[in-house]
């Protein structure tokens, strides 16, 4: 009913008892009016609102800035990416991915990017289009690497990137943290990946674990850096000062901890893998703690792959009880500077007059228990409802 009404660009109006705005606010007892899927208006609550939210703490719709949206368990439930040697059809592999996204939004979160397969194009436009419910979705498309070519060979690769539409560019400065998290791109494919994508208009996100990885990606202008596992506190600082963007992954290495029967046996995925994933989440909270201290702009991503679609929230609770974040700025990294991180803080990841209304409504005070992000019970996403009630 909701969704029918506010899809015909009628005023709604939704009340509020406590309401996060995404920047550090605490709003209390707050009216918001939504109107052709924006927050048309903000105010006390007062009169007659078609939706109410008041028991419940309102915030805007999460973002997470580092997802793998074609990650499924196939039938046999063992990891598939697509590709060369799937058991899955085509067909089937869309269908995972489409569901994926779903759980995703149903978790609260209204925009994600993906990091990146070519399916993603397709379904960013069917989401975009409002075929599919998912959230609003960002993608790379593809990624680059070492193999990709020499610096000359990188531009022209993500010229070509940006001509299909790929909204970021990743790349892989170093190897996975099951291989060591050694550097394996040279500084000048660093600098023509990064380069290119500037010049180009585009953000580029940067996979790297070791400092010396890290270090070339922000000298050549990335974005963002995701993992940084093995940073060291002049990294950090360089970072800091540069403005470059901090993902560093929780979930990710849970999930596959968890599921270990699901991945193991598959590429990297051995017992050496999974020890050295094991070792890696006390760093991961380590690493995170020096980056608040040196005051980096820190963003929520999750790296989500099979298993973790719809559970995204579960890094808020790791980054409080084992990186130490307060919940507000865990909110917050999920909210208004991972909007940022994204070029879209004039869009989404505030509630303010103007604002795309992303709304997520949890049971209880995330602030005072950061579990209550579990417990989602609205979800808008442009003015729509998705979700009311758990």
């Amino acid at each position: 009913m909701f969704a029918a009404t506010l899809a015909y660009g009628q005023a709604v109006v939704i009340r509020t008892s406590t309401l996060l705005d995404g920047k550090g606010h605490v709003l209390k007892n707050t009216d918001l009016t939504i109107e052709g899927g924006r927050i048309a208006r903000i105010g006390a609550a007062k009169g007659k609102a078609a939706i109410d939210l008041t028991g419940m703490t309102v915030m805007p719709g999460w973002i997470d800035t580092h997802v793998h949206a074609t990650w499924y368990f196939n039938r046999d439930g063992r990891l598939e990416q697509g590709g060369r040697g799937a058991k899955s059809t085509p067909q089937q592999a869309a269908l995972s991915a489409a569901a994926n996204l779903y759980a995703t939004l149903m978790g609260g979160f209204t925009t994600v990017q993906s990091l990146g397969a070519e399916l993603e194009g397709d379904l960013r436009a069917q989401i975009a289009a409002g075929a599919l419910a998912g959230p609003r979705l960002l993608t790379s498309l593809r990624q680059v690497s070492e193999t990709t070519g020499d610096a000359g060979q990188i531009r022209e690769y993500v010229r070509k990137m940006k001509a299909d539409g790929a909204d970021v560019v990743k790349l892989f400065a170093t190897a996975s943290i099951r291989d060591g998290g050694k550097m394996t791109m040279t500084p000048e494919q660093i600098t023509a990946a990064c380069g290119e994508a500037t010049a180009q208009g585009l953000r580029s996100v940067v996979h790297a674990h070791s400092p010396d990885g890290a270090r070339a990606a922000v000298m050549a202008g990335c974005t963002a850096i995701e993992h940084g596992t093995f940073l060291d506190d002049a990294t950090l600082e360089l970072m800091a000062a540069r403005g470059v963007y901090f993902d560093p992954n929780f979930l990710v290495l849970h999930n596959y901890l968890e599921n270990k029967p699901r991945f193991l046996g598959i590429g990297n995925y051995n017992e050496e893998g999974f020890a050295a994933m094991e070792k890696g989440l006390p760093l991961v909270a380590e690493v995170l703690k020096r980056a608040r201290a040196h005051h980096v702009k820190v963003v929520l991503g999750t790296d989500g792959v099979a298993g973790a679609h719809g559970r995204n929230a579960e890094e808020f609770i790791y980054r409080v009880k084992e990186g130490g974040d307060t919940p507000m700025d865990a909110l917050t990294s999920g909210a208004s500077v991972a909007a940022e991180s994204l070029g879209m803080a004039d869009r989404i990841g505030a509630i303010a007059v103007g604002m795309q209304a992303d709304l997520v409504a949890v049971e209880g005070d995330p602030l005072a228990d950061i579990t209550a992000v579990r417990r989602v019970a609205f979800v808008m996403k442009g003015g729509k409802v998705y979700r009311y009630g758990r």
